[in-house]
């Protein structure tokens, strides 16, 4: 059975068993505790912690996960991956641990032609937690599993929790008998290996406390609404039904493998190393695919890191194959034709997913080549200094900054001698993991301080927002925090959080900031509010000081925002989604939104590709949002079902959480998009926009930064004036003045030319009289000495290399000579083959010298460059350039 059919059963099972069937959810997660959606669960996270109503009493889905804790682990074993499918079925206060065993003992062992998926009964074996009697007892009663293949296990393995303190409960998982090829017998009790699960059914019925670990946590009580939270991998069950030995096997990892076959003539299962790289490319190429299809572009911090590092680590393997030429495309292909089955959104967005891996794998093979530089001079350093280890530091450095996997670092290193110090990578790669599991558990302690944003809302509800129709209105303080506690109530001077029952301030998102205004109380308080946010959904918590009188929870106010502000950022939102379709419009589909920020007057604009915008392109674009303007279309906004938007070819922005019911923006014929935010009412209002620019803000995202209205006709003013000044300088008109301009810069530069000439010239007349002056020290030509403050770097070397070209070739010679140059101290120094046969190298030489220098140098045996700090130091460097030939010969 494909990966395609058991998800389709696993839906269609639980739909006619009256389950709301939910999408997954982005890979990107909702939840400022997590990177990556990593559970089947995450989304159904705030129902379960009671911080929003769930849409049905029971819901199903198939989640796309990402789990990246030990990405060096993948490959090396069957058992490791970063993505899989979370199939789950979930009930909020409906049924419990009866109805989810008889609905998965139902679906697992209900015959294929029934729907199901056909396993044999006597082959599954059940785990219950340690004192869940009830749960035993329904396997053993309800549904008829014997007694012997019923195991009770502890807190570590059977009872489960979200590591804070909240919900939790006990398990009860159902395993698989895979034979006795795959080990002894005795149960998952005793082999995991041979008995493995498919399926775990969470009963959450206790809420804990804080504690450490998955066991040191007191039970609170019972909660006071029992939930249902179930998790089938649907790759396991696929190896099962596929009747393959692991994941890697199966359907949708199979043809990555057979693809990377293709590419390299490597076959699987030929060798344990080539394996294990065949491993590490399906799983990360299959995991790259959902990251770029999701919105995630590769970058140097959080989930773009992530998809960088993976990308990388699959792109090494296939060379470690020996691929030779680029292979991402081919193998994206082959990942988006079978996962496409499933998210058929892959296949409509391939164009875009395949130009963001294929940028990032021609970023990689550049970083590689930049790298190996950086590599030869770490080698060059630790040889020079006798070492044979290359320092854990730099192998760190090549890992974290250019993207080097230690597998490359430590072969490169093997290939000139060296070992690399691993404890030492390794010990910075803990501390590395250290901190970042530190800033995890310090943003996971924020459920506590959410705590109070939650008692808000149970007690008073979401906060109405009426900021679409008015920018004023009465309401009431529903709460108040002051310094992040609940409070009654607030004093002039202090910094408040205030919570009202109906605000016309829109809180911050979707890439438009906040509004700022005013709230006054009937008793003549006023709070200046300078920020508004949703810390928990539906509650718009109002942050600024109370600038007079006194601040009480239950009284009533009047909000009203700063109205100029507000139209000046609705001007650059509306100017936001015209950019966004015009850039589409000229780039194709690829120009996809990967981000925004909307302020007064200005905004800025991320989105997708591979290289730099043309600036005839961006300048058309610009023309065409302005035309746009001039035809005075009117900008609407309606509420629809989701699939209603999709029909009507909404676009929606990666990353974002959409509900059931959308907002859809719509600019007359020209943009239609899903949006919260705030926008004008006809194009005609937005005046002028002026494109600044583009730039690169990471590996295949662009950012494109805009004036509108006002803020635009100020800059072109003074764009103006300038002109202007321009014309008045170089006599020209407006049109003349880039040709004017062009020509004046061609003979500055071709003065330049003659100036470095005449200077090159005038240093290089004193190469005969340095030869001819050569020190003799014990057979060995030594010219060292200090030209002209301000010869450059190039001119300093053709001189070096000149006298060394004037000295016979049979007599040893060394020629070192020293300059100043933007009072930097630079020395260059040569030898030729006869003073290198005894043992005079230029590279040993000028490290002494740099050293004295304050400073450091590298480069060949033949010649080499340094420089330091110390301009007074030359004098000194000089004598110890002569004291080390004197000690050498």
């Amino acid at each position: 059975m494909e990966s395609a059919e058991i998800r389709r059963r696993w839906l269609s099972f639980f739909e006619e068993r009256g389950h709301a069937v939910v999408p997954s959810a982005s890979l990107i997660a909702d939840d400022p505790t997590l990177l990556l959606v990593n559970a089947g669960m995450v989304p159904f996270k705030p129902y379960f912690l009671g911080e929003t109503k769930p849409p049905a009493p029971r819901a199903t889905s198939v989640q796309k996960c990402v789990r990246t804790p030990d990405i060096e682990e993948v490959g090396k074993t069957t058992r490791h991956g970063t993505f899989f499918q979370m199939c789950g079925n979930f009930s909020f206060g409906d049924y419990f641990k009866e109805g989810a065993i008889k609905y998965a003992w139902e679906l697992l062992t209900s015959s294929v032609a029934d729907g199901g998926y056909g396993l044999e009964p006597e082959k599954l074996w059940i785990t219950v937690y340690l004192d869940d009697d009830e749960a035993e007892t329904i396997w053993r009663e309800k549904i008829g599993v014997p007694a012997e293949r019923i195991q009770r296990l502890g807190k570590k393995d059977n009872f489960w929790s979200m590591g804070v303190p909240g919900p939790c409960g006990p398990c009860s998982e159902i395993n698989y008998d895979r034979g006795p090829e795959f080990g002894v017998e005795g149960g998952p009790a005793v082999n995991d290996e041979r008995y493995v699960e498919i399926w775990n059914l969470v009963f959450m019925q206790y809420e804990r406390g804080a504690g450490d670990g998955k066991e040191d946590f007191p039970i609170l009580g019972d909660l006071p609404s029992k939930n249902i939270d179930t998790g089938l991998g649907l790759e396991r069950l696929a190896m099962i039904l596929q009747g393959v030995q692991n994941m890697y096997e199966t359907d949708t990892l199979r043809v990555v493998m057979d693809k990377a076959t293709e590419l390299t003539g490597v076959q699987y299962g030929a060798a344990q190393s080539t394996d294990v790289s065949m491993r590490v490319v399906a799983d990360h190429i299959r995991t790259s695919v959902m990251l770029i299809g999701d919105g995630v572009t590769p970058g140097n911090e959080g989930r773009g890191y992530v998809l960088r590092r993976i990308m990388r680590r699959a792109i090494r393997n296939m060379r470690l194959m020996g691929a030779t030429g680029p292979v991402v495309r081919d193998l994206v292909d082959v990942v988006i034709n079978t996962m496409g089955q499933q998210y058929p959104e892959l296949v409509t967005d391939r164009s875009r997913i395949e130009t963001v891996a294929l940028a990032e794998e021609a970023a990689f093979l550049k970083a590689v080549k930049g790298g190996t530089n950086i590599l030869d001079t770490a080698v060059t350093e630790t040889k020079a200094a006798g070492g044979t280890v290359l320092s854990g530091d730099k192998a760190f450095l090549l890992h974290d900054t250019w993207g080097f996997p230690i597998d490359l670092t430590l072969e490169m290193a093997a290939e000139q001698g060296l070992s690399v110090d691993e404890p030492g990578f390794r010990r910075l790669m803990q501390e590395q993991r250290d901190r970042a599991k530190a800033d995890a558990k310090a943003k996971k302690t924020g459920h506590a301080d959410m705590s109070a944003y939650r008692e808000i809302a149970d007690g008073s509800g979401a906060t109405e927002f009426t900021g679409y129709a008015t920018t004023q209105g009465e309401s009431t303080v529903v709460g108040l925090l002051v310094g992040g506690v609940s409070a009654p109530a607030a004093s002039e001077g202090d910094e408040v959080e205030v919570v009202l029952d109906r605000t016309p301030f829109y809180a911050e998102g979707g890439g438009q900031l906040a509004d700022q205004g005013r709230i006054k109380l009937d008793s003549g308080a006023v709070v200046v509010v300078r920020d508004v946010q949703q810390p928990v959904p539906g509650v718009f918590v109002h942050k600024g000081s109370v600038q007079v009188g006194e601040v009480t929870v239950g009284a009533s106010a009047y909000a009203a925002i700063d109205v100029n502000r507000r139209r000046a950022i609705a001007r650059a939102h509306s100017a936001t989604h015209l950019t966004h379709q015009a850039l589409r419009d000229a780039l194709g589909p690829t120009a996809a939104q990967a981000g925004s920020e909307n302020s007064p007057g200005r905004f800025r604009f991320d989105f997708g590709s591979p290289n730099a915008v043309p600036g005839t392109v961006l300048t058309d674009v610009e023309q065409k949002i302005n035309d746009v303007l001039s035809r005075e279309l009117d900008v609407t906004a309606e509420v629809m079902s989701i699939d209603e938007a999709k029909k009507q070819g909404a676009i929606a922005e990666f990353g974002e959480k959409y509900g059931e019911r959308v907002r859809v923006v719509t600019i007359g014929d020209f943009s239609k998009e899903l949006c919260g935010g705030t926008h004008v009412g006809n194009t005609a209002q937005l005046g002028l926009v002026k494109l600044l620019g583009e730039s690169s803000i990471g590996s295949g995202v662009r950012r494109v930064e805009a004036l509108v209205g006002v803020d635009a006709y100020n800059f072109l003013a003074k764009e103006h004036t300038v002109v202007a000044q321009l014309q008045e300088l170089v006599k020209g008109r407006p049109e003349e003045l880039p040709e004017k301009i062009a020509s004046m810069l061609g003979k500055l530069k071709d003065a330049e030319k003659e100036i470095d000439k005449f200077r090159a010239e005038k240093v290089l007349q004193a190469a005969a009289g340095l030869a001819a002056g050569a020190q003799d020290i014990r057979g060995v030509a030594l010219v060292v000495g200090q030209v002209a403050d301000g010869t450059g770097a190039d001119d300093l070397r053709k001189l070096v290399l000149d006298v060394r070209g004037r000295i016979p070739g049979d007599r040893p010679a060394v020629v070192a000579l020293f300059t100043t140059a933007n009072d930097r101290p630079l020395t260059v120094i040569a030898t030729n083959e006869a003073a290198r046969e005894r043992g005079l190298k230029a590279g040993d030489l000028v490290r002494t010298a740099a050293k004295t220098l304050g400073g450091g140098g590298g480069g060949k045996p033949d010649v080499a460059q340094g420089g330091g700090q110390n301009p007074a130091a030359v004098p000194d460097a000089i004598a110890a350039v002569e004291r080390l030939v004197v000690e050498t010969v």
